[in-house]
């Protein structure tokens, strides 16, 4: 599972990856995953918010990994 959340971070976070709570991508994501506004989304509020609800994120890296292995294999 580790393997798959970093493939899948290094995918998304392309041109933010030491700073991903400023990548426009990441905050659509967060926004339509969480249902929040992440527009002014601070380092901190970005992993508290990933630590809250790392169960969901877990699930959603699960089922991205099936469709990866499904999909792209």
């Amino acid at each position: 599972m580790l393997i798959y959340a970093l493939r899948y971070f290094w995918r998304v976070s392309k041109g933010y990856r030491l700073r991903p709570w400023q990548s426009p991508y990441l905050r659509w994501r967060m926004e339509t995953f969480f249902g929040i506004h992440a527009d002014q989304l601070t380092r901190p509020e970005f992993f508290r918010l990933l630590w809250q609800n790392r169960n969901r994120i877990r699930e959603f890296l699960r089922w991205s990994a099936q469709m990866e292995r499904k999909y792209f294999r």
